[in-house]
């Protein structure tokens, strides 16, 4: 019965990756910040026709968007003002949130309660309640909030299907991992202070199917040395699927299904964000804070491959936003505003350029273009090529911690305080 259930599971996935090139994830349907469309805008500033709308988001949440149709879901959580390490004392419960968007006029359409918290957890004031992107597909929506809670929402109705506040995790300074979805199964990463593994849940009742520990020597007993927020990437290796997930000091990949390790790398680093990139059999894993942080990998075999490294970099690697790969090349912005673009074969540095400002989105590439979003509002839009090219350095009112998503021929940005639709139109430069 196993296998007959095992077996169903596989083909709908089948199915359902075949149609699905909505932007149902953080970093898109590819999972790498690569997007298919065409004519997307690459020239736009504050009160252009490119504006096709701007709608106020209340509160403070750095998660991104991500679009089913013409759904666009965010989550959503307070301000919360005079954070110390101390439990946080709040006149009211925290209430953690999902707001849907209407992709043609911009009117919101849901503002779902999903979660009350009496005694949040300390987050640091550069990271917020709200900081994991949901994951959405035909008919729902998972959103995240960490250890605060776990939710799946009716994208027609707006009803709460199933959710869970009692995984347990002290994430320190705060949640950043995201939801993903494979099968029946959705995944979530709770490496914290106190916990470290990845669970899966059955994703329309929400029951722990299983969970796995981070069983590896982090090096340290220090549990701030053991907290990441990267989100998982799943992957196929000589027709095997594979969930790698990194995290402090290592990458695991897991049977999807069972959860069962089937190999380990060990980079070191700590405070792993960006989400692993496989392209032409090569896996890169940015390991954050650690002396080579960014690497190649062969992903093949099992156990421990460490040996599998094809190369290390330590060049202008960013500690938050993820990699770009496009062709045989790696473009990168860093947290401090450096772009830089290697080689991704040898790992070698091609060029760099210092744009100023500061970065932690992480970029979009379509087109023959990469676009960039800093904290301080601007865009800068250069050519992904092996000679640095700027196209456009375009400026919004506010500041970007989420990552962009497209849906049709649009960009749609969440700055700090609402949510754009940016489009070429033909009063449009």
């Amino acid at each position: 019965m196993r296998v007959i259930v095992l077996t169903f599971a596989l083909l709908a996935c089948v199915v359902g990756d075949a149609e699905d090139r909505n932007w149902n994830q953080f970093r898109g349907p590819d999972a790498d910040g690569t997007s298919r469309a065409k004519g997307l805008p690459v020239t736009f500033e504050e009160g252009s026709p490119s504006i096709l709308w701007k709608t106020p988001i209340d509160g403070r949440a750095w998660s991104s968007p991500v679009a089913w149709g013409n759904q666009i879901w965010v989550s959503n959580s307070p301000e919360v003002q005079n954070l110390t390490p101390e439990m946080p004392k709040l006149d009211a419960p925290l209430v953690l949130s999902a707001v849907c968007v209407d992709y043609e006029t911009g009117k919101i359409t849901h503002d779902v309660k999903l979660f009350e918290v009496d005694k949040p957890q300390y987050v640091h004031p550069t990271n917020t309640y709200g900081s994991p992107t949901p994951y959405v597909e035909e008919g729902r929506v998972y959103v995240h909030f960490g250890s605060f809670g776990t939710a799946c929402v009716d994208t027609r109705s707006g009803k709460i299907l199933w959710k869970r506040n009692d995984l347990e995790c002290n994430h320190f300074r705060g949640p950043g991992s995201s939801a993903i979805v494979y099968c029946d199964l959705l995944y979530l990463s709770l490496d914290g202070y106190d916990f470290q593994y990845i669970t899966a849940l059955n994703k329309f009742t929400g029951e722990t199917v299983w969970r796995r520990d981070r069983d590896v020597n982090f090096g340290t007993t220090d549990g701030d040395g053991k907290k990441a927020f990267s989100t998982p990437v799943l992957i196929e290796v000589d027709g095997r699927q594979l969930l790698v997930s990194s995290f402090a000091a290592a990458t695991i990949a897991y049977d999807p299904l069972t959860g069962e390790p089937v190999w380990t790398v060990m980079h070191g680093g700590v405070n792993a964000a960006g989400r692993p990139i496989f392209t032409k059999g090569v896996l890169y894993i940015n390991s954050a804070d650690g002396p080579n942080p960014l690497i190649a990998l062969s992903p093949k075999g099992t156990g421990d491959i460490t040996e599998n490294i094809l190369w290390r970099s330590s060049k202008s690697i960013p500690k938050r936003p993820s990699q770009i790969v496009v062709d045989d090349l790696i473009f990168m912005m860093n947290d401090a505003g450096v772009a830089s673009c290697l080689d991704a074969k040898t790992g070698r540095e091609i060029w760099t350029k210092r744009m100023g400002g500061e970065y932690w989105s992480s970029p979009l590439y379509a087109e023959g273009l990469i676009y960039c979003f800093s904290q301080e509002g601007t865009i800068p839009v250069f050519k992904a090529a092996r000679e640095f090219e700027l196209v456009a350095n375009n400026h919004l009112d506010d500041g970007f911690l989420a990552s962009p998503a497209v849906v049709k021929s649009s960009l749609i940005l969440r700055s700090k305080t609402h949510l754009y639709r940016i489009e070429k139109v033909a009063d449009a430069k």
